[in-house]
């Protein structure tokens, strides 16, 4: 038998409760109000660091710029799916993600920084990269089981996140860039 299971009864008598809170059960364990705050905080960084990108692509000049540029394009793609899985996440948890421009960057773990020339830039998103690996196994490591389907999302986005970091060392060192 399953002894770690409530029995059916009682389980479907709390699903009857609060359904206005949809997927958020009483076994939820986290903190929901905190767990909404650090998701747009979340949310801000993935969107500073689309912008950042998109500007990087349009800014790419030089002989060696056009892959560098389509992966500057294909980063952005990928973090603006990160922004649609974190506001899906957040409006799910009952939230409102918050897209307001003007407390963007404070919100954000990683800054905007437009970069001077191709391999600054690259440093610079690489530089945000690693802020945003950093911050979210923080966070990861928060949630631990109390939230495992944000866990689960934000381990799918550190995946990708340790990808470009590890994209973008491959470029500089492709341009024999002074990696420090």
């Amino acid at each position: 038998m399953n002894e770690f299971l409530s029995d059916i009864s009682s389980l479907r008598q709390k699903a009857k409760e609060h359904i206005e809170l949809g997927p958020v059960t009483d076994l939820y364990g986290a903190d929901r109000t905190r767990v909404l705050e650090v998701l747009n905080q979340v949310l801000a960084t993935e969107l500073v660091c689309v912008l950042r990108y998109k500007r990087h692509y349009y800014m790419a000049s030089g002989l060696s710029s056009q892959p560098i540029a389509q992966e500057f394009l294909q980063h952005a793609n990928e973090e603006q799916a990160h922004v649609d899985m974190v506001a899906a996440r957040i409006v799910q948890l009952q939230g409102e993600p918050d897209f307001n421009p003007e407390t963007l960057t404070t919100r954000s773990h990683s800054e905007y920084v437009p970069g001077v020339d191709l391999v600054d830039m690259i440093k610079e998103d690489l530089i945000a990269e690693r802020i945003a690996i950093m911050s979210y196994q923080e966070i990861i490591r928060w949630l631990g089981d109390k939230d495992p389907t944000s866990r689960r999302m934000l381990e799918d986005i550190l995946a990708i996140e340790e990808e470009h970091a590890d994209d973008l060392l491959n470029l500089l060192t492709e341009l024999g860039a002074e990696i420090n």
